[in-house]
């Protein structure tokens, strides 16, 4: 399978493509900083010999490198599996974060997974299959404290998840929403997670592989994932 995942160098991104990595596929892999994309490939090639993996370093908050990735993508055949994972955090609050918070989120969380599926959507549509993994958060859900521009943009990411899995029904293409509560990643910075209060990155991935697994009759829309004690 060719497997596309945006946001692949750390965090829920290379916990997803470790796990389809395991199973021998395709995998098409991006993130910003070429330095941290090819560390995390190499890994993969030592651990997986039977994968193929491709990287290509690029910023998905512009538009024409979004486009570029997406050519790049479809040079190796249409898409099996869309993994819309590249975002930005900035906490704040609406009246007094940043003036262009706002902006650079919605380039980065929205603007990127709506530009790259669009480009790859019309390949998808010709094989009649493939799954599209839009990774929103438990921030598209609800307001939270801090939340500011950031859960404004994954709520955004939520309408755009559910809009596409509506127009694509009856292509025999799937859309699976994923909100992750609190994750083991690099926004939490020096968090103390020995105790085990948030999940891992491991988590999402799991319940991501298994949504694949289902027949082609079944989509997983939602899948909600929280710490056991409840979100921070």
């Amino acid at each position: 399978m060719n497997i596309i995942i945006t946001g692949a160098s750390k965090g829920i991104g290379k916990a997803i493509a470790e796990q389809f990595a395991g199973g021998g596929h395709r995998l098409l892999l991006c993130a910003r900083t070429e330095s941290t994309l090819q560390q995390t490939a190499d890994q993969f090639r030592q651990r997986f010999p039977q994968a193929e993996i491709n990287t290509m370093a690029v910023d998905l908050s512009d538009k024409a490198s979004v486009l570029k990735f997406g050519d790049w993508c479809l040079q190796f055949g249409a898409t099996d599996i869309l993994v819309n994972n590249t975002g930005v955090y900035f906490p704040g609050s609406i009246a007094e974060e940043p003036d262009d918070n706002l902006e650079k989120m919605m380039n980065t969380n929205l603007f990127s997974a709506y530009h790259l599926t669009r480009k790859l959507l019309p390949a998808m549509k010709e094989k009649n299959a493939g799954h599209i993994f839009n990774i929103c958060s438990v921030a598209s859900l609800h307001a939270y404290e801090g939340g500011g521009s950031y859960s404004i943009s994954k709520f955004a990411l939520d309408g755009f998840n559910k809009n596409l899995r509506h127009e694509l029904k009856s292509s025999g293409i799937k859309v699976t929403g994923v909100y992750p509560g609190a994750v083991m990643t690099d926004s939490w910075g020096d968090f103390d997670n020995s105790a085990g209060r948030i999940m891992e990155a491991s988590d999402v991935a799991i319940m991501v592989v298994a949504a694949v697994g289902l027949s082609k009759q079944a989509v997983v829309e939602e899948i909600v994932l929280r710490p056991q004690l409840g979100d921070l």
